[in-house]
């Protein structure tokens, strides 16, 4: 049972999360002595995520906790943080960083984005049977089970969330019956190894550069992106006006209204339309046309491009992704405040099968990466456009620089799409690896 934490008011946490920001970014400008050689080695983005994580750690925050009352009934109370910052900030975000997007320039990223995304995919399918093989050679009872207590049946859902993201897992569950009370230990297995990927993910952007002359990467058309969006940045700044903060904020939170309304409407519509195909694997399959989030993200996404080719991209010079930043540095502080670093060692038998399966998922992007010269922004966002999902990946994109988000976005919605298949074939696989 999660005890309470010293802090439960969300105003007073949020407070907390951004005073270690603001106490990380004062840090990082200083220019001389421990604090230039620590940032040199571990980035700003790294800590916005890990200092909250330690909170949660030692029990200052937390996600979720429960109480019990003198009756001995118990009472569940979460967070709303990550909430607030995934449907407001997140999408507020999006259409503030690609306000001044150059799609031409995005398209001409080419072929290796897209490369690196499916062989992400390919490195969850195969890694799930083969992680499953080897644990079961030191220890068969940590993937063994029977019927619904059968452990490939909940790894399943890890197979969903990788690949695609919530929706994906949900329908997982449903489709291999997994056992609901059992459920939770996948959940945790999901948060613990994705979250200790996303770490090492993000103190890799720190050393970029050396990881893009390791592997003779061509980030010509990258840096060519960034030059074309700090070029128009330069053209167009100015010291901005309340009228212009106000106007921006009308862009984001206009656009993130505009946003949920679709998504709810569309959400409803297209799962009546699911619930109604008479194929349980194919209705699975579309799933994610159900999920709020997956339409409320790809509508943010298509208003920001709309509005990209208006005079509306004119607002980056009034700082219209540097708000954008302001926005993702406070969800990746939530993001950070769901990871409790003691819960690596409650359920180790399953994080090891989690470790060794995003192993070979890293391994395989490294071999490919390697081979066909793609650089670390695109091993980076093509694995998180899988594990990470929309929440993340545009995240670790935007750590690149700002007008890579949309990237992220777009490879996430792929994440989205392929995900439920990629999952069910995975799950064949780890059937048919333990025996089941």
């Amino acid at each position: 049972m999660n005890t309470a934490p010293l802090i439960t008011q969300d105003t007073i946490v949020f407070g907390l999360l951004m005073i270690a920001l603001g106490f990380i970014f004062y840090t990082s400008s200083i220019q001389k002595g421990f604090w230039k050689k620590f940032y040199s080695i571990v980035p700003a983005l790294f800590m916005a995520y890990m200092v909250p994580a330690l909170f949660t750690t030692i029990g200052l925050i937390a996600p979720d906790w429960e109480t019990v009352n003198e009756a001995g009934e118990v009472t569940k109370h979460s967070t709303n943080l990550y909430y607030m910052a995934s449907r407001y900030l997140l999408p507020a975000a999006l259409v503030l960083m690609t306000l001044s997007i150059d799609l031409k320039a995005v398209f001409n990223l080419g072929w290796r984005a897209l490369a690196m995304f499916f062989t992400g995919t390919i490195g969850i399918v195969i890694g799930g049977p083969i992680a499953i093989v080897i644990v079961s050679i030191f220890s068969p009872e940590t993937v063994g089970g029977a019927g619904p207590d059968a452990v490939w049946r909940g790894l399943s859902t890890l197979a969903g969330s990788w690949i695609g993201g919530g929706a994906n897992q949900t329908a997982m569950l449903e489709i291999y019956g997994y056992n609901p009370k059992l459920y939770g230990g996948m959940v945790f297995v999901d948060i613990v190894v994705a979250n200790i990927w996303m770490a090492i993910i993000l103190i890799g952007i720190g050393k970029s550069n050396r990881i893009n002359k390791w592997l003779k990467a061509d980030s010509s058309a990258i840096e060519e992106l960034k030059e074309k969006v700090t070029t128009f940045a330069k053209k167009v700044q100015r010291n901005p006006t309340l009228s212009d903060l106000m106007i921006l904020s009308a862009i984001a939170f206009g656009s993130v209204s505009i946003a949920h309304f679709g998504a709810n409407f569309l959400s409803e519509y297209f799962e009546t339309i699911v619930q109604g195909i008479a194929s349980e694997t194919t209705r699975n399959i579309f799933t994610f046309l159900g999920s709020q989030f997956f339409w409320m993200i790809s509508i943010a996404t298509i208003i920001a491009i709309l509005l990209s080719f208006t005079k509306m991209r004119t607002y980056e010079g009034a700082g219209a992704s540097k708000i954008g930043s302001v926005f993702i540095y406070i969800l990746v502080a939530t993001i950070g405040m769901k990871m409790d670093l003691t819960l690596i060692f409650e359920n180790i038998g399953l994080v090891a099968v989690g470790a060794i399966w995003m192993t070979i998922h890293a391994v395989l992007l490294i071999l490919v990466a390697k081979l066909i010269k793609a650089p670390y922004f695109f091993f980076a966002v093509g694995s998180q456009a899988n594990v990470g999902g929309a929440a993340s990946a545009p995240v670790v994109a935007s750590a690149f620089h700002p007008s890579l988000a949309t990237v992220g976005v777009l490879l996430a919605v792929f994440g989205y799409a392929v995900g439920t298949v990629a999952a069910i074939g995975c799950t064949i696989l780890m059937q048919i690896a333990s025996g089941g």
